[in-house]
């Protein structure tokens, strides 16, 4: 492997000229020792990244580390928030109460959770790139999916505690198999009241001083025992310092980065403002839903916190997609890049023009991305989802979809029902969580009213969608009608396949089945006008940015393992200036009594044993993005000392360019979480475990 400093940026970053010493979303395969250590002055070597990878944790859409050598994982509460709700009743609401089993035999069950590790990384970028040669289009697609099937279920082949996944990296630049050691029985260890891990609200949310204890512990399960993980991070919960070089490990979800100008543009003009129209309305819709009972409340809880944090981030994004000088330093890294494909004939004649060719696309992309967004979701580039958030609809439009598809050979059926990701379907299918109806209505009835205003009454597929049915009739209807609830009448539709699906009464099903050509045809003309020009040009741009700068550049992140880097700091710029940690007697001084600001019960009445001087959260400048919530904050000598949970609004930009000066993460200290465990909720047990004070 080749390690050499970062001269230049690409498209990658807001300079044409030097990249910042801490940026890049590295992979493991391709992570810059040298680099690190001199800009750092660590001493870090391969085997310290084997034990970093290997005691790192994805966890569904977060990430965390393991803490100690029986399986238990250190991640944050908002990351385990759902596996809360669905363990809560009103009458028992541990986002109230925090979750404080006395004995491991205590610990719960998170419903549908799965952990995952990642145990290797192989190189497929030929036998993929092959497999779609000299074809156009839909075909296209369709060849490098079936290729892709092939090639993880031939890595898997079928074992329920693997999972293999070809990772698209660069754009279409390179193709990786990752392979990941799987865990589908995650049980909840500790979680602190919602109100000590979300003190400050939305108010506080993207923004630093923080007084957050964002912090949870699952752990690991395999044939009913505890995991034996000698491998992991040791616990250091002694006081942080200033200038302290530390390591993220974690899963980003997506950037930017590598989009062209014009690319850009289009997320600027038409995707961003769908979303952040979308988010805010639904959460409208939610909070009045909440304001109506107590149960209600209970309800909606999870949700909203999730729309909050769809819609503020997506507005730090549109700040930055709007801000001249930030937009003006990315034109110009685009200009120096397409400068050096000009200069040499051969780069210029094997990219043959990437930029124009996506620049062409654009139009596609502007008038096809609010059906495929409303209807059928997976574009890529958005949050917006069919369904509203429905889980009804989500079980619906899995059985129909998977009964249809697994009629076919695996390499002719969409990606996600191949066969070697068909047992994580099911197994998300089968897991037993609450549905409440009165949600699901609201839910239901929000996503139709809002696809047929945007994509407007005459429609022919809004008329297929409602029929002569209004979007609440029609949503009541399918609704309480429904019984896939229940996951035995799940089981029965799953293991009976296409006959069961088609002879089902169950209007919702039913109803699935009725518009499956109006969302497939969305789908199929998306890949062929958008999906397959978009990748082929980028896989020539991906070429042109190896030839032009080398290895040395990161791709965009993905959902796959990296690790990103940076100094525990504060910042000194408009808008965001502060040092860098904030402690309990911070919180206390911050709190006022109301919402908000009211501290919860359990760790208000701990007041007085508390230390207060003990290090709540706090910054650090390293690369992060969505996705990141729950990566093991790491020093040198491989000890965590901290697990991210956020970052400033400011720092959103992130998902299309690193700036050293704004960019900072927010970290929940372990100090915090062992005098929250020691302290306050009397978790002794957990104390000894992690071998803390």
């Amino acid at each position: 492997m080749r390690h050499l400093l970062l001269a230049t940026t690409a498209a990658l970053a807001l300079s044409a000229t030097a990249a910042s010493a801490e940026e890049g979303m590295w992979t493991f395969d391709n992570f810059p020792i040298a680099r690190a250590n001199q800009t750092l002055g660590t001493n870090i070597d391969q085997a310290w990244l084997d034990r970093v990878r290997l005691s790192s944790v994805r966890f569904g859409g977060c990430s965390a580390g393991i803490v100690s050598n029986a399986g238990l994982v250190l991640t944050n509460n908002h990351c385990v928030a759902t596996c809360v709700a669905n363990l809560s009743t009103p009458d028992v609401n541990y986002a109230a109460t925090g979750f404080t089993p006395r004995t491991r035999e205590e610990e719960l069950r998170c419903p549908g959770g799965s952990a995952e590790i990642l145990t290797d990384i192989t190189d497929v970028t030929d036998r993929v790139k092959a497999a779609g040669a000299g074809l156009t289009g839909q075909a296209f697609t369709r060849a490098r999916d079936a290729e892709i099937g092939r090639i993880e279920q031939e890595a898997c082949q079928g074992a329920a505690d693997r999972r293999c996944q070809v990772v698209s990296l660069y754009r279409g630049g390179q193709f990786k198999l990752y392979a990941y050691k799987r865990y589908t029985d995650v049980r909840l260890a500790w979680a602190p009241e919602d109100r000590a891990a979300t003190f400050g609200g939305d108010l506080d949310n993207f923004s630093f001083p923080r007084f957050s204890i964002d912090a949870a512990l699952i752990r690991l399960y395999e044939n009913g025992q505890p995991v034996a993980t000698p491998t992991h991070f040791v616990w250091n919960d002694d006081r942080p310092v200033t200038g302290t070089p530390v390591f993220v490990s974690g899963s980003p979800g997506a950037t930017q980065r590598l989009l062209t100008q014009d690319q850009l543009a289009t997320v600027r003009d038409v995707v961003l403002p769908l979303d952040q129209l979308i988010a805010s309305e639904l959460r409208g819709r939610l909070v009045r839903f909440a304001a109506e009972s107590e149960q209600n409340a209970f309800m909606a809880m999870d949700p909203i916190v999730g729309l909050e944090n769809t819609y503020k981030r997506g507005l730090g994004r549109m700040r930055a997609l709007t801000d001249a000088g930030f937009m003006s330093r990315r034109a110009e890294a685009e200009a120096d890049f397409r400068a050096r494909v000009a200069a040499d004939t051969a780069i210029a004649s094997a990219a043959a023009d990437p930029w124009g060719a996506l620049s062409a696309v654009q139009p596609s992309v502007r008038e096809l991305y609010v059906p495929m967004a409303l209807l059928e979701g997976g574009t890529g580039v958005g949050t917006t989802a069919p369904g509203g958030g429905s889980v009804l609809f989500a079980y619906a439009r899995t059985l129909v979809r998977a009964a249809q598809e697994r009629a076919r050979p695996s390499a002719e059926r969409l990606p996600e029902f191949g066969d070697a990701r068909l047992g994580q379907v099911e197994n998300g299918l089968m897991a037993q969580r609450p549905v409440y109806p009165e949600l699901e209505q609201v839910r239901m009835e929000w996503w139709l009213s809002k696809t047929r205003e945007w994509l407007t009454v005459d429609d022919p597929r809004v008329r297929t969608l409602l029929g002569a049915e209004a979007p609440e009739g029609l949503s009541a209807r399918l609704v309480e009608g429904s019984t896939l609830a229940d996951p035995a009448v799940r089981r029965a539709l799953w293991d009976g396949g296409l006959e069961a699906i088609q002879a089902s009464d169950d209007p919702l099903i039913q109803w699935m089945l009725s518009i499956q050509d109006v969302t497939r045809g969305v789908r199929s003309e998306w890949e062929a006008r958008v999906q397959a020009p978009t990748e082929q040009a980028s896989e020539r741009l991906a070429a042109a940015r190896f030839a032009a700068y080398g290895d040395s550049v990161y791709p965009d992140a993905t959902g796959t393992l990296r690790l990103t880097y940076g100094l525990i700091e504060g910042s000194d710029v408009p808008g965001q200036r502060f040092n860098g940690f904030t402690t309990f007697d911070g919180l206390w001084d911050r709190a006022t009594g109301a919402a908000p600001f009211d501290v919860a019960p359990k760790l208000l009445a701990a007041r007085a044993t508390i230390d207060g001087d003990t290090v709540l959260n706090m910054t650090v400048s390293s690369d992060t993005i969505g996705g990141s919530s729950g990566s093991p904050v790491v020093n040198e000598a491989g000890e965590i000392v901290g697990a991210n949970f956020d970052s400033t609004v400011l720092t959103q930009r992130n998902a299309y360019g690193y700036d050293r000066d704004v960019n900072r993460s927010v970290i929940v200290t372990t100090g915090a979480v062992t005098t929250a465990l020691r302290d306050v909720y009397g978790m002794q047990r957990l104390v000894e475990e992690l071998g803390a004070d």
